[in-house]
């Protein structure tokens, strides 16, 4: 079961601010503080948010025109694990071809997300299980 899949939202924003605190503090993290310590110094415009004293309760959502930053950074700790176990098949090289076409990795990593997302999106609606091939299939136009 992956890890986040036993966590409820005010769990696993906890684990953000817990792993960030933890990193300004220059304590030392458990590796998967580390991943996402990592994913929150490259996205200082959350900051603010992470910061704030309503951050486990706040609700982004569309209507609101608020961008959810804990879906964002969950969705690069994703699209990151895919790489390195290269799940689904053929990612980690897609990955890799993308980073050097647009000469940073970060920059890689958002061009996957929206494709990412997409897919989970659509298989929360059918209530299946994501499409890889057709993930795969989507990052390839990009």
């Amino acid at each position: 079961m992956p890890v986040f899949a036993q966590h409820n939202r005010e769990q696993l924003r906890r684990m953000y601010l817990e792993a960030w605190r933890k990193y300004q503090a220059r304590l030392p993290l458990e590796p998967l503080e580390g991943q996402i310590a990592a994913v929150i110094a490259e996205h200082p415009e959350y900051l603010p948010v992470l910061e704030a004293s309503a951050a486990l309760e706040a609700d982004f959502t569309p209507e609101g025109g608020r961008e959810n930053p804990f879906l964002h950074m969950g969705l690069h700790l994703a699209i990151r694990e895919q790489v390195a176990t290269d799940r689904p098949a053929g990612i980690a090289r897609i990955y890799r071809e993308l980073a050097a076409r647009l000469g940073d990795a970060h920059a890689a990593e958002h061009a996957m997300l929206e494709r990412l997302a997409e897919t989970l999106w659509e298989a929360q609606r059918r209530g299946g299980l994501p499409d890889e091939q057709r993930y795969i299939e989507r990052l390839l136009t990009l």
